[in-house]
């Protein structure tokens, strides 16, 4: 029975207790918003050895870090280093995007190496796949593509993006459109080729009520993918973004009808100003579902800085109501990250996620701030390192002059708490 239906029962388990327990939130309210479909606890049924999160209404604002090699530059082992450095700074889920080597063994391996709700993009393998065997991607079959979403969810892949949200009819207006960046989700590109070529319905569309058989059969989740998501904040909420989220509204109600968790995903490229309607936008069309959105990026022009760009938008976004945040790196738009950028990247995520649950949840969330200011007024350098994201570098910092002790060389004697110290009290 999936965890949704145990919900709606009122059917308490050791899952629900524990991200109660982690969220501060009482169980009896958790088990509700499961049964309603605002919440949502990733994990296959497969049970395999991972960290428990909830993600939706009321709880943290999670961080979602992509890894994955590229047909370019296939380097498995930089991969799981990858894989560890997301574990080691705090990613909540991770995802693996690879589209070269053995797809199989690599997501296999990542999987061992990332002990928390790990998802996939199963039409990235199907579409490749096809891609070798029969020299094009177009040439896949409906077959191909549920086989390939099966053999992840044996795997124990724990949400997976699905682009059912495209149609036949919405790309044919897509092929028409005066967008600048066009069609910018891979997964999205690849099924409107496929569309265009085939000249038949998105299968995942078409065959939507199997999809959520396979995915209640394991009790996965399904993220539905934006695959018409805007490239450029020029794009935003133009004709095509919006006539998928319509389509994704209908399928968000199809899910709870399953009882299979959903999640939504979001733009992509957005001015500053439309985050908040957008973000309200898809709560009130999605009646809750959690919001998974990339970034937004809140400006085009941040190459080798998106990580930045994209933290301006995430903050925005996580304070608005949005519930899980894909972090961006500094390689965006340039090339395949490696491991420092996924450290800054994810780092960047999570300060943004966390400047927006001191909105969001006000006081729940204000703990480690309090006590890093508390570290702050009484020159506690130790106890500053270990409440700082990365404690290595900022004792790198503190130290690099060679001045050590209870002084920084910004200010040195001339130091505020050296200056006047007033008593702390709390």
């Amino acid at each position: 029975m999936s965890l949704i239906k145990r919900a709606k029962m009122g059917l308490k388990d050791d899952v629900v207790k524990e991200v109660a327990v982690n969220e501060g939130v009482e169980e009896e309210k958790l088990l509700r918003l499961i049964a309603e479909g605002r919440v949502i606890i990733p994990r296959n049924n497969v049970n395999r050895e991972m960290k428990i999160i909830g993600i939706g209404e009321g709880l943290t604002t999670k961080v979602n870090v992509n890894i994955g090699t590229s047909n370019l530059y296939v380097n498995p082992e930089m991969e799981v280093r990858k894989a560890e450095v997301a574990v080691k700074f705090g990613a909540d889920t991770i995802m693996d995007l690879s589209t070269g080597g053995n797809l199989d063994e690599i997501r296999r391996m990542l999987m061992k190496k990332a002990p928390i709700p790990f998802g996939t993009v199963p039409i990235y393998q199907a579409f490749i796949e096809a891609t070798v065997r029969k020299g094009a991607g177009i040439h896949m079959t409906e077959d191909d593509i549920f086989n390939t979403i099966e053999k992840h969810l044996k795997d124990g892949v724990d949400f997976m993006t699905i682009h059912a949200g495209i149609t036949m009819e919405i790309v044919e207006k897509a092929l028409k459109t005066n967008r600048i960046t066009g069609i910018v989700s891979r997964g999205g590109a690849m099924l409107a080729a496929w569309m265009i070529e085939n000249k038949r319905e998105n299968p995942l569309y078409k065959n939507y009520d199997y999809l959520m058989e396979l995915l209640s059969k394991y009790d996965a989740v399904i993220s539905l993918g934006d695959a018409l998501r805007p490239g450029s904040i020029l794009d935003a909420h133009d004709y095509l973004q919006m006539a998928e989220m319509l389509t994704v509204s209908r399928l968000v109600e199809e899910a709870w009808k399953h009882n299979v968790q959903v999640m939504v995903e979001g733009p992509g490229h957005m001015p500053l100003n439309q985050i908040e309607a957008n973000v309200r936008l898809e709560k009130q069309l999605c009646r809750g579902a959690p919001y998974y959105v990339l970034g937004p990026l809140t400006t085009d022009i941040g190459a080798g800085y998106d990580h930045i760009v994209s933290a301006i938008g995430a903050a925005i976004a996580a304070a608005s109501g949005a519930d899980i945040i894909c972090y961006l790196t500094p390689s965006e738009h340039l090339g395949l990250p490696d491991e420092e950028d996924v450290k800054e990247g994810l780092i960047a995520a999570k300060l943004a996620a966390h400047s927006g649950d001191i909105v969001k949840l006000g006081e729940r969330a204000l703990k480690r701030d309090m006590e890093m200011s508390i570290a702050r007024a009484n020159l506690n350098w130790d106890e500053m390192y270990r409440l700082s994201p990365d404690p290595e570098r900022a004792k790198r910092i503190h130290e690099r002059f060679g001045v050590k002790g209870k002084i920084c060389t910004m200010c040195g004697e001339y130091c505020v708490y050296r200056i006047l110290k007033l008593k702390t009290s709390i």
